[in-house]
């Protein structure tokens, strides 16, 4: 859910349900988990809620690119309530005998199963923290002080550049319920190469990069990745994608590279690491966005409530996937 429609969603017709009273694990618990018991009007009215929230899906939204091309591909996949679910199990597969020839059709094939393991993804909150004092509110209601959203603005940004990061960098460090956090440069099974040269270095040309590319591309066939992929390419790569491809060439690096067969994109990623480029299968046996929570803002007041504490949350993870045989549609190549 993104844009408007989550917008919609948060702020509802600013009429809450919800037992709006007690602790913050009391107001949770009592109404079964559901994040939106943190969200009521007893201290922000609906047009703050508004305005923190446009904020906050704004600024959290122009920050993804990685995760964008997920949700845009539907390679999203939700877990209901997943503020009760810290851990995600899931199963991989062994691959099948092939198929077998024979003039009789009587003649039994070999009569194999598939193995299916249970892995475990643990599922963290992703949040970053902010807060308004009491006079502040005020403020803002009496007309002399419009309410300043922009600490929310920052902190969904901060929110969004992790979410970014753990795709593409990962978290592999960060363990629980048995299983690990992958990202595209991490992945165990991962495909991995060395780039003839720096892309923005002078050793590079526009035939050193396409070779490179060309190479990853190999890596993944012979994985029975076929594509479509897209190529993520770090900040410091851009500029040298608008060379020219050869002396006197009517075409960047970057045109040139569009045309090789199944490549759909080429996305400039911030959150990338400096010396990798990844080339992705964009396919749901590759990557998928496990998603537990939408982006949200809840609050709760401290202080004797002279100040009310919000924080903006999500649990949106990368789940990089290989078969049981370590085959993966995911290839990284380093300086």
């Amino acid at each position: 859910m993104k844009g408007d429609a989550l917008l919609n969603f948060l702020v509802g017709n600013g009429k809450g349900s919800f037992t709006a009273h007690g602790s913050v694990a009391s107001r949770l618990l009592n109404n079964g988990l559901d994040i939106k018991a943190m969200r009521t009007n007893d201290v922000l009215l609906y047009d703050e809620w508004k305005a923190i929230d446009k904020a906050v899906l704004a600024a959290y939204q122009q920050r993804l690119v990685g995760v964008a091309d997920l949700q845009a591909r539907g390679l999203t996949y939700t877990i209901p309530n997943g503020l009760g679910k810290p851990v995600f199990a899931y199963q991989d597969a062994s691959d099948a005998e092939d198929a077998e020839m024979a003039m009789d059709g009587k003649t039994r094939g070999r009569r194999d199963r598939q193995e299916f393991d249970i892995n475990y993804m643990p599922m963290p909150l992703i949040f970053a923290d902010f807060s308004f004092n009491i006079r502040e509110l005020e403020a803002s209601r009496s007309g002399s002080m419009p309410l300043d959203t922009s600490m929310a603005t920052l902190k969904a940004r901060k929110v969004a550049e992790k979410v970014e990061e753990i795709l593409f960098q990962g978290a592999s460090t960060y363990t629980f319920g048995g299983g690990s956090i992958y990202g595209y440069e991490d992945e165990p099974n991962r495909n991995t190469g060395s780039l003839t040269a720096p892309w923005n270095d002078s050793a590079a040309s526009g035939t050193t990069i396409l070779g490179d590319v060309r190479d990853m591309k190999q890596a993944l066939i012979d994985d029975r990745a076929y594509g479509s992929y897209v190529l993520y390419v770090p900040t410091q790569y851009e500029t040298a994608l608008d060379d020219d491809f050869k002396a006197n060439s009517d075409k960047s690096i970057r045109q040139r590279l569009l045309e090789v067969d199944g490549l759909a994109g080429i996305k400039i990623a911030d959150k990338a690491s400096s010396t990798k480029v990844s080339l992705v299968q964009m396919t749901e046996d590759v990557i998928r966005l496990v998603t537990g929570l939408d982006i949200i803002t809840v609050q709760w007041d401290t202080d004797g409530g002279m100040q009310v504490n919000f924080k903006i949350m999500t649990i949106q993870i990368p789940q990089t996937r290989h078969d049981q045989s370590g085959r993966c549609g995911i290839a990284v190549f380093t300086e």
